[in-house]
């Protein structure tokens, strides 16, 4: 039996390691052990795992930054893709198009296209993750999403083939978008030409006041909920719930902003669902609302 208590399986991915801690890869350095973990160097590399991983009926897991993601104390079996790679995390600046690897910072993206004069993603500015997780969540503000600024994705599918959609084939919505049966490898978006110095301003005045919106300290934290509906926020909503401060175990919810849960040092996972799932009863219980979550549990 291996560490997940599975039978071992025979070491079908080259160049795969075997029971890696996932915990040292997420915001909230929670979770168990990947049974397969990969970091492609290269596309094909990447369409030889998938490929492989079909054959063998095994599941893939697409690992981003973690900024948004709670793993399992029990572990994850199949093969967890990493595209961590500098292959995966370039970014290119060619006239009013940014082209961005899956794995580039979101906050890189928007700095060197607001460097360049580029504007309309700066109000994304302190959002954490990778461009991967954020154009498949359609990261977004009240003024506006990252869906709105693409042009074409370039995506690998479950066979390892590789194409290219253009918006049109696209669907982004409230917080999601139709990218979760593929895998992101790239996108390009096309922005509008702006003065650098004017949008530099913008993009950190509106960074300052992000910060000033998030839980600080050292404690690890995470977004958990998204907002039910416009004009209403998750954050208000455990507020009125009178649940700002409570505590299950090593999991807290935020004084400064009910819609975050911090991590102490001796929290688990399961200290964070049980406060997810008291905060979900107790809101629906007190406004009515059901919320639903924006952070992703493996």
């Amino acid at each position: 039996m291996d560490k997940l208590g599975n039978s071992v399986r025979q070491d079908i991915f080259p160049g795969a390691r075997r029971d890696v801690p996932l915990a040292m890869y997420t915001r909230l350095q929670l979770g168990g052990l990947a049974e397969f973990f990969a970091e492609p160097a290269s596309e094909s590399d990447l369409a030889a795992l998938l490929k492989q991983s079909r054959i063998s009926k095994i599941p893939v897991h697409i690992l981003g930054a973690g900024s948004n993601l709670l793993v399992s104390e029990t572990g994850i079996t199949g093969l967890t893709i990493r595209l961590s790679n500098p292959a995966f995390c370039g970014i290119t600046i060619e006239g009013q198009h940014v082209i961005a690897g899956t794995g580039a910072k979101l906050g890189q993206v928007i700095t060197q296209s607001v460097s360049q004069g580029l504007g309309g993603i700066e109000d994304l500015i302190g959002i954490p993750g990778s461009l991967g997780g954020s154009l498949l969540n359609n990261a977004g503000t009240n003024s506006g999403d990252l869906g709105q600024w693409v042009e074409s994705v370039r995506v690998a599918d479950i066979n390892g083939e590789i194409s290219v959609l253009s918006k049109n084939e696209i669907s982004f919505s409230y917080r999601s978008s139709s990218l979760d049966d593929v895998v992101i490898l790239s996108a390009t978006l096309r922005l509008e030409k702006e003065n650098p110095a004017e949008l530099t301003k913008r993009m950190q005045k509106l960074w300052i006041i992000r910060k000033t919106q998030q839980p600080g300290g050292e404690l690890a934290s995470v977004y958990v909920f998204k907002n039910p509906a416009i004009g209403t926020s998750a954050s208000d909503l455990i507020e009125q719930a009178g649940l700002k401060g409570t505590r299950i175990g090593g999991a807290v919810v935020s004084e400064r902003n009910a819609n975050f849960i911090m991590v102490e040092q001796e929290g688990t996972t399961t200290d964070v669902l049980r406060l997810i799932r008291l905060i979900q009863e107790q809101v629906e219980i007190v406004t009515e609302t059901k919320l639903e979550l924006s952070l992703e549990v493996w």
